[in-house]
């Protein structure tokens, strides 16, 4: 059985390690601290920074294939172990290409694969650009962004004083009728499959995708269109792994690629019980070259994140447990993080219903009940 190295302690590679064990599959993690959620379950673990050079080698020596559950990561080193044979999925290439998100407008614009429209922010042009796109208009990192992170939406003149700074881009602001996104997973044989479409609702406040319904509810035309640009970006990238491609669906109809993830996403954390393979496992089988699973959902189902409450940080503890387990349907997974924070992620909850309306009202109503506070 190949022994599989994760670059990252996270809830992705818990819930990607959890997978594994059923298939014994050797994992060993390179963790920023210990314990973390995936330290806590993998084999072996190595404690170190994810730009550690001697670190990511020596979790290299131990695997047979390397991956990883964050995007922000070490590039050269992984260029490196490839140039002396290391299997390392998805490769160097491509999240050198996603950790740069200027560079993954130039692929798509390349690609002719829709996307809004965009351009650098440089000194000189700062004005022009304002008059370009009016407001309100998106400002972006190139790099660094996460969860919400290096994004601002500037909603008038006044609000040029709190841009962000350093290497960024403008981008069209679109006026979206639905946030939709598809999972995509390919293996090194090229073999392509593709998850249902889902809506993704965003918190206002924190930015971060709040509520994954699935499927979505859009028109079969849309539903179609949505899974060929999704396997049409991931064939651009030359992607081996599993890929959550985030789009809008524009008021006029029109799709269009906001983001793509290389690494388990957000908005696929309901495939654990509502398909038939879960994108963790698909993941595992995508990476190591195995067959791919089924995606077929097996029921409509929401998701719902459990963030840390507004107002506490420190040891957790978990509130309303007790009233969350009397819903019909609901799976409560969470992190084992040990430390809260305003607004961290510390869970998700999946609902499973005949309608994706009855599975949205009692997975919010789920959430309700359940709150992440410190002791």
């Amino acid at each position: 059985m190949k022994k599989l190295g994760i670059i990252g302690g996270g809830q992705l590679g818990k819930m990607t390690i959890l997978e594994a064990r059923k298939m014994d599959i050797y994992t060993c993690v390179l963790t920023e601290e210990h314990p973390s959620p995936a330290s806590e379950i993998s084999n072996e673990y190595i404690i170190g920074s994810l730009h550690d050079e001697d670190k990511i080698r020596e979790i290299s020596e131990k695997c047979d294939v390397l991956t990883y559950e964050i995007e922000h990561i070490n590039v050269e080193v992984l260029k490196e172990l490839e140039a002396k044979g290391k299997k390392i999925f998805p490769s160097s290439n491509v999240i050198e290409t996603i950790q740069d998100k200027s560079k993954q407008k130039e692929l798509l614009n390349k690609e002719n694969i829709p996307t809004s429209k965009w351009k650098r922010v440089t000194e000189d042009t700062i004005e022009q650009l304002k008059k370009e796109f009016g407001f309100p208009v998106v400002q972006k990192s190139c790099k660094g962004g996460y969860d919400g992170r290096g994004v601002f939406i500037l909603k008038n003149e006044s609000d040029t004083e709190k841009m962000i700074q350093g290497d960024s881009f403008f981008e069209e602001f679109i006026k979206c009728k639905k946030e939709i996104a598809v999972m995509v997973a390919r293996n090194s044989d090229g073999n392509t499959v593709t998850y249902p479409v889902v809506e993704m609702v965003f918190d206002e406040k924190t930015n971060i995708c709040d509520t994954v319904v699935a499927p979505a509810r859009i028109t079969e035309n849309q539903y179609k269109k949505a899974e060929e640009l999704a396997v049409q970006c991931v064939e651009a990238l030359d992607g081996v792994g599993i890929f959550g491609v985030e789009m809008f669906l524009t008021e006029e109809g029109e799709i269009l690629i906001n983001e793509i993830a290389p690494r388990p996403h957000n908005s696929g954390h309901y495939t654990i019980e509502a398909c038939k393979t879960s994108q963790y496992e698909q993941f595992i089988r995508a990476v190591l070259n195995y067959s791919l699973g089924s995606c077929d959902l097996l029921s409509p189902a929401c998701m719902v994140n459990i963030l840390g409450e507004d107002g506490y940080a420190g040891q957790v503890k978990v509130v309303g447990m007790e009233e969350m387990m009397k819903i019909d349907g609901a799976y409560l997974h969470l992190y084992g993080k040990k430390e809260t924070k305003p607004f961290r992620k510390m869970g998700h909850i999946t609902v499973l219903n005949d309608s994706e309306e009855e599975a949205y009202r009692l997975a919010l109503k789920a959430r309700e009940h359940l709150k992440i506070i410190s002791e």
